[in-house]
């Protein structure tokens, strides 16, 4: 068996798959948690109570798998996520997430000062606060005190290198996603680091999704002693994992992912830079990722549900279900800035058009359709770089749980959507980049088209949402020309 930790936005997952990479039944576990947000855009992480869910997780594996030892451990993580280490490796900051916005000013002048489309061809990444050149110029500025104790900045992934081994690597795939990292050369880009300030010696040295870890440290290995000398593969970045594990791993097929944010991507071994308006982040030194993602998702979702006190599952998912575009509300859904295709992360949450008689599920239903309309921006962009005839294969736990919005999705394209059956792609995708890494089973290995139910598009619902988004784009233009 494999065993595939999924350190979320959302929660700690640890789940069991056999060499085939199907699930193994009762060898699953999962713990949530929820970030801390605060008025000025904060969005942090405590990276002990993560660390916690973790090991909670890995408690539950160990207890469940004793019978039928793990081969190995493939981890995948969110990427973006920045982490301040003492020199001791302990953590010495919160996480800092991609929706965090604190630093909006500082890429701003980034973004005055440098040549961003020179760096977004190199970087594969915008200037923009979900990475961590705008971060690390706002901490320095905002908290000289806490910078000072930090001997080097990594992410969740090192911490839980460094806590069960002694010593940790970033793998080229969460690199890629840290605005740090020249694409062609896969060493971290000078200017980037300067723009930052600072230097190659206050990051982790750079290492291979393949390079595995041996040897808990003794405390560990008593505490899982299945799991003592297995290896441990490097984490990769989220979005990557959640390609594989949903069989999107060339331009045939394109993954849309609904979790707590929302994505668009495809793997394809060219050498060209993104469009703009889209990035470029890495699975490896082989494959790169194309694509672009939401600060909005499930988050927007769960948003609506708790602020309008929505409790009945069922009821709200029938009144979704209604005419497309039926609500006379237009939304712009920057609940945690904007990230594609626009990249402005000062960008907040607008909702015009109420009236008296507006309902909560309206209310709902527009927000759902306005990240749908965003998600057909960024398609409009990604399309070009898949081959004729793609899939559309979505997951995500957002979605899955939602046919409506599947739907509303799938009008919104105007393609077909197949959700995947797959509950747990990011996971799955860990446990197949492991086996790939064992030289089980290689991750290219063809595949049928996924099984899932398929969402087709109607002429009409797509006819509103081309309305729908002209509407949200001249309110966009309206409120930031």
């Amino acid at each position: 068996m494999i065993l595939a930790l999924d350190i979320g936005t959302s929660s700690a997952r640890a789940t069991a798959f056999d060499d085939t990479g199907h699930a193994v039944d009762g060898l699953f576990h999962r713990v949530p948690y929820e970030v801390s947000v605060g008025r000025d855009g904060a969005v942090e992480h405590d990276p002990r109570r993560l660390l916690e869910a973790i090991t909670t997780c890995l408690d539950a594996a160990q207890a469940r798998g004793r019978r039928q030892p793990f081969r190995a451990v493939g981890v995948a993580t969110f990427w973006h996520g920045l982490l301040g280490f003492d020199a001791n490796g302990h953590p010495a900051t919160p996480v800092y997430m991609w929706g965090d916005t604190r630093s909006a000013p500082d890429a701003r002048i980034l973004g005055s000062a440098l040549d961003e489309a020179a760096l977004h061809a190199r970087t594969g990444c915008h200037l923009h606060p979900s990475y961590w050149p705008a971060k690390l110029r706002w901490l320095a500025r905002d908290r000289p005190a806490q910078t000072r104790r930090v001997a080097r900045w990594g992410s969740i992934g090192e911490l839980l290198e460094l806590e069960l081994f002694g010593t940790a690597g970033t793998s080229i795939s969460m690199a890629s996603g840290t605005g740090l990292l020249d694409q062609e050369t896969l060493a971290w880009d000078g200017e980037s680091l300067a723009a930052a300030g600072i230097d190659e010696a206050r990051l982790f040295p750079l290492s291979e999704r393949t390079d595995a870890r041996r040897s808990l440290r003794p405390s560990w290995a008593r505490r899982w002693p299945t799991l003592r000398d297995v290896p441990w593969f490097p984490a990769v970045g989220d979005g990557a994992a959640s390609n594989v594990g949903a069989d999107c791993t060339d331009p045939s097929r394109v993954a849309l992912n609904v979790g707590t944010s929302a994505a668009l991507r495809i793997v394809t071994e060219t050498t060209a830079p993104p469009p703009w308006g889209l990035w470029r982040y890495r699975l490896d030194r082989r494959a790169s990722l194309i694509g672009g993602a939401l600060s909005e998702g499930g988050n927007a979702y769960a948003w609506c549900r708790k602020v309008l006190r929505l409790t009945d599952d069922a009821a709200t998912e029938a009144a979704l279900a209604t005419a497309a575009d039926d609500h006379g509300l237009s939304v712009l859904p920057f609940f945690a800035g904007e990230r594609a295709p626009g990249w402005r992360g000062d960008r907040r949450a607008v909702l015009d058009g109420l009236t008296l008689d507006t309902t909560p599920v309206a209310i709902v239903r527009a927000v759902l359709e306005a990240v749908a309309l965003r998600l057909a921006l960024v398609y409009t962009l990604l399309e070009p770089r898949a081959t004729p005839g793609h899939l559309v294969v979505g997951s995500g736990g957002a979605l899955v749980a939602s046919a409506a919005w599947a739907q509303i999705i799938a009008d919104a394209l105007d393609r077909p959507l197949i959700v995947s059956r797959e509950e747990e792609a990011t996971s799955r995708g860990a446990a197949l980049l492991a086996l790939d890494a064992l030289g089980v089973r290689p991750v290219a290995t063809p595949t049928p088209a996924p099984p899932g139910t398929t969402f087709r598009p109607d002429p009409v619902g797509h006819a509103r949402s081309v309305a729908a988004l002209q509407r949200q784009q001249a309110l966009d233009r309206a409120l930031a020309p």
